[in-house]
C-alpha cells in the first residue's frame, strides 16, 4: 500500500511540473499572440483598403454613366447635327446611345463614329424627344440552353424534344436504317464491346496468373470504368428516332439554326428633360421613375394608315468580326412572350460581305440577332487524320465552303488554319490551345460548326453506320493515329450500315505526303478488319480481300501486317490523353457518317 500511495503522489507531483510555465515559453506565447494581433490588424487593414477601392471603382463607373444620361447630353452634342452621340466599348460588350436633341426633321440618318453603324428614322421620330440605345452583346445571353416549344410551355407535363428522342416508337416516314438503329440501340447501350482489350492479349497472355479475390477485384472494376466510358461515348454517336417539336413559321427552329455574333439590344427611349440656364443656374428636372422606353408604333392609334404614319425602322449592323457567315446571315428578333426567335417583321434584309454590313428594316425594336443554318458545313466532301509526331496529329476536314486544319497535341486541341474559297482565313482561334471540350464549343460560336448532333440527320443527307460500328472505329483509329494516316474513301457510301472502309497507311516523317500516296484500303465491322482488293479508282465496290493477307479482329493487329517496327513503337509509345483527345474529336465530328 505505501509503495502505491508513493507512486500516486510522485505521478501528481510529475503532472503538477507539467503544468508549470517557463519563461522562454511565456515569451514564446506573448510573441505569437502579438504576431496573431498584427495579422488580424493587416487583415482589417487589408479589408478597408479593398472595400475603399471597390466603392471608389462603384463611384466611378456611376460618374461615367451619369455623363450618358440625357441631363448631361448636350456636352456630347455632335458639332453638326446638333444631337448627343457617344460609343463605349469593351472586350465582351459594345454601347451605342443618341440623343435627338434638336429634334430637326431633315436628321434622320443617324451614324455612329464615322462607322456605317446607325438607323434610318421616320420622320415622326425626327422630330420626338427620344434617344436610341443600341447595346451589343458578343455573347448570346438570350436563347435558352434547349428549344422550349410553346406546346411544352401550355403542358409542363409534356414530353421535350429530348425526350423524345428517346423513345422507342417511331415514325413510318422515318428511313429503314434509322428504324434499324432504333431497334438497336437499347441494346447497344446495355451491352458494351470489349475494345482495346483485345490489342493488350499478347502481353496478357505471359502475365495470367492464378484466379485472387484482388485481380479479380480489380477486373471488375475496369470493367465498369470501361462501360461506363463506352456509355458515355455512345451518346456522342445515338440518333434521335423522332424528328423535334415542328416549329411554324415565323418560329425559328434552333435545331436547325444558330445564333452567331451575340444579340443586339436595341430601344427606343423617352429623352428626359433637358439642362436649362436661368440666372446663372442650371436647373433639370429629375425624374423619379428613371428612363422610359418610347412605344413605336403606339399600341393603339386612330389613324388607320398605321405602315404610312408608322414605318419600319431601318437598321443598319456591323457583323462581329470573329464570326464567319458562309451564307448571307438571316435576322431574327427575340419574342418575349412565347421566350423564341422569329423572323416576322422584318423586311428589305440586305448583306454587303465585304464591309460585313448588313442592313434591314424593323417594325418594333427589341433584342435581334444573326442566324445561320447549323449544317452549312455539313455533309463534308473529305477529311484525313495524318500524324504530325508522338502525340501530335492533324485532322482536316473540307466541306463545300471551307477546309478546316485541326491539331491535337496531348490533350489539347487548337485550330491550325481556315481556307475560304480555297484562300486562307485568318481567325481570332488560331494558335489557341484549348481542351476538346472548350474547343468545340469555341468553334461553333466562330460559326465553325462541324459537330453534328442527335438531330442533325434530320436536316442532313448522311450516310447511316451503325453507332456501335462507328465508335468501335474511331477508337481504334486514335490509338494507331500517332503513326498512320487515315482519310476518306468514296467507297463508305457503297458498304452497307454494318461497314465502314477508309483508308490507311503508314506515315512517320513529319512533311506532308506526296500527291499520290500508297494507301490500304479497309473494311471494318466492328468485330472483323480486312484489306480490300480495290482502291479509290475502282469500277465497282467489291468485299473481296486483297491477295497474302487475312481478316482479323481490330485494326491494330491488322495494320501489324504491314507496318514497321518503328510505327508500332511510336503507337506503344502514345499516352492515354493524347489518345482520348483523337477519339473525342472523331466522335464529335463524326467523320464516317457525315461525308
Amino acid at each position: 500500500m505505501l509503495i502505491a500511495f508513493l507512486k500516486v503522489v510522485a505521478f501528481v507531483k510529475s503532472g503538477s511540473k507539467k503544468k508549470k510555465i517557463t519563461k522562454a515559453e511565456r515569451l514564446k506565447q506573448l510573441q505569437e499572440e502579438e504576431k496573431r494581433q498584427k495579422e488580424e490588424e493587416e487583415a482589417r487593414v487589408k479589408h478597408e483598403k479593398e472595400e475603399m477601392e471597390r466603392l471608389e471603382i462603384q463611384r466611378t463607373e456611376k460618374e461615367k454613366w451619369r455623363k450618358l444620361e440625357a441631363k448631361q447630353a448636350s456636352t456630347l452634342a455632335d458639332l453638326d447635327s446638333g444631337n448627343m452621340e457617344k460609343v463605349i466599348q469593351d472586350e465582351n460588350v459594345t454601347l451605342y446611345v443618341w440623343a435627338n436633341l434638336k429634334k430637326n426633321p431633315r436628321y434622320r440618318s443617324v451614324r455612329f463614329s464615322e462607322t456605317q453603324i446607325g438607323f434610318e428614322i421616320p420622320r415622326i421620330l425626327a422630330t420626338s424627344d427620344i434617344a436610341l440605345r443600341l447595346l451589343h452583346t458578343h455573347y448570346d445571353h438570350v436563347t435558352p440552353l434547349r428549344p422550349v416549344p410553346a406546346a411544352s410551355q401550355e403542358n409542363p407535363s409534356t414530353v421535350t424534344p429530348f425526350v423524345k428522342g428517346e423513345v422507342k416508337s417511331v415514325e413510318a416516314a422515318i428511313s429503314k436504317n434509322l428504324q434499324e438503329e432504333c431497334k438497336q440501340q437499347e441494346n447497344e447501350s446495355h451491352s458494351v464491346h470489349e475494345e482495346e482489350t483485345k490489342v493488350m492479349e499478347e502481353q496478357d497472355d505471359t502475365e495470367r496468373q492464378t484466379e485472387e479475390p484482388e485481380a479479380t477485384k480489380c477486373d471488375l472494376e475496369m470493367k465498369l470504368l470501361s462501360e461506363t466510358v463506352s456509355a458515355a461515348q455512345m451518346l456522342l454517336l445515338e440518333n434521335a428516332c423522332e424528328k423535334p417539336y415542328s416549329f411554324e413559321d415565323p418560329e425559328v427552329d434552333l435545331y436547325q439554326f444558330t445564333t452567331l455574333g451575340g444579340v443586339y439590344h436595341l430601344d427606343i427611349l423617352e429623352l428626359p428633360p433637358q439642362c436649362k440656364p436661368v440666372k446663372g443656374w442650371m436647373i433639370v428636372e429629375i425624374l423619379k421613375e428613371g428612363l422610359q422606353k418610347y412605344v413605336y408604333p403606339p399600341e393603339t392609334s386612330e389613324d388607320f394608315e398605321m405602315e404610312n404614319a408608322f414605318p419600319p425602322i431601318e437598321v443598319m449592323l456591323k457583323v462581329h468580326e470573329n464570326v464567319i457567315f458562309f451564307e448571307d446571315p438571316m435576322v431574327a428578333r427575340w419574342d418575349a412572350e412565347g421566350k423564341h426567335w422569329k423572323t416576322d417583321g422584318i423586311s428589305n434584309v440586305s448583306y454587303q460581305p465585304e464591309d460585313r454590313l448588313i442592313t434591314f428594316s424593323l417594325e418594333t425594336f427589341g433584342p435581334v440577332t444573326l442566324i445561320q443554318d447549323a449544317h452549312v458545313n455539313m455533309p463534308y466532301q473529305s477529311w484525313e487524320l495524318r500524324p504530325l509526331d508522338v502525340n501530335k496529329v492533324l485532322l482536316t476536314v473540307t466541306t463545300v465552303f471551307t477546309e478546316i486544319q485541326i491539331q491535337i497535341k496531348e490533350n489539347l486541341c487548337k485550330l491550325a488554319s481556315i481556307k475560304l474559297s480555297n484562300k486562307r482565313h485568318s481567325s481570332a482561334l488560331e494558335e489557341k490551345w484549348m481542351s476538346p471540350v472548350s474547343f468545340i464549343i469555341a468553334l461553333k460560336e466562330a460559326g465553325l460548326n462541324i459537330f453534328p448532333t442527335g438531330h442533325s440527320h434530320f436536316y442532313v443527307v448522311t450516310n447511316y453506320k451503325l453507332p456501335l460500328v462507328e465508335m468501335k472505329a474511331y477508337r481504334q483509329m486514335a490509338l494507331l493515329s500517332s503513326a498512320f494516316a487515315f482519310s476518306w474513301s468514296r467507297w463508305n457510301t457503297e458498304c452497307d450500315p454494318k461497314n465502314v472502309v477508309f483508308k490507311v497507311r503508314e506515315h512517320l516523317t513529319k512533311e506532308e505526303p506526296s500527291q499520290n500516296p500508297n494507301w490500304n484500303f479497309l473494311m471494318f465491322s466492328g468485330d472483323r478488319a480486312q484489306s480490300l482488293k480495290i482502291n479509290e479508282s475502282s469500277e465497282a465496290f467489291s468485299k473481296a480481300l486483297k491477295e497474302e493477307t487475312e481478316f482479323h479482329s481490330t485494326l491494330y493487329h491488322m495494320v501489324k501486317d504491314f507496318a514497321s517496327k518503328e510505327a508500332m513503337e511510336k503507337v506503344r509509345l502514345s499516352s492515354c490523353q493524347f489518345i482520348d483527345s483523337v477519339c473525342h474529336l472523331l466522335l464529335s465530328t463524326r467523320l464516317l457518317s457525315y461525308s
